[in-house]
């Protein structure tokens, strides 16, 4: 998704209430409000197949899967809107407005919002006690990413390419890497 900042000085508060009656949604960090536009068609695609994938998957483990409209809580200051994020906690099992307890988290790239995902937002989410696996999927070429906790304050980096099997460690899944690109074309081969 494509993330336009605003100026719009409000508290988180504010933020929570004046969200519920916009149109798009908006990313709020500390302050800052950052309106979500649309991606592209690879963009959904890719998020769609391997939401397919994983519903099966972790909806008989008790785990729930939502994608691009819901809202993370990653603090009491700083919410985010994942491409893709898989909750196995009790507490997020009947949330109605966001997921506080996410167990894996899923952003699809796009050259406009890669530096952030890479950086800004990973650097905030790494800090969620749940959170086992934050995952990386470009937009324009075949390439997965996937940063795991390790001990500590470690994240490992596992990168994916074509011929490989994409291995989710946080719910047990793995997938073709080719299966979270069915139909997808590249800019390049339009």
């Amino acid at each position: 998704m494509i993330a336009n900042p605003q100026e719009i000085p409000m508290t988180a508060d504010e933020y929570l209430e004046w969200e519920r009656h916009q149109q798009i949604r908006h990313e709020y960090i500390a302050g800052e409000i950052v309106a979500m536009t649309g991606g592209t068609i690879p963009h959904n695609d890719i998020a769609l197949n391997l939401y397919r994938s994983l519903y099966p998957h972790v909806r008989p483990k008790g785990c729930r899967i939502n994608v691009a409209d819901v809202k993370v809580q990653v603090t009491s200051t700083i919410y985010f809107y994942p491409d893709l994020v898989v909750s196995c906690d009790e507490r997020d099992r009947n949330a109605i407005k966001l997921i506080q307890h996410p167990k894996l988290i899923v952003e699809v790239l796009s050259p406009s919002t890669e530096g952030d995902d890479r950086g800004r937002k990973f650097n905030h989410y790494r800090h969620l006690s749940t959170l086992e696996e934050y995952v990386l999927i470009d937009s324009e070429q075949m390439s997965v990413e996937c940063f795991r906790r390790g001990e500590g304050r470690v994240w490992i980096y596992v990168p994916y390419a074509s011929g490989e099997s994409v291995t989710l460690e946080s719910i047990e899944f793995s997938c073709a890497i080719e299966l979270l690109y069915e139909d997808v074309q590249f800019e390049q081969e339009s």
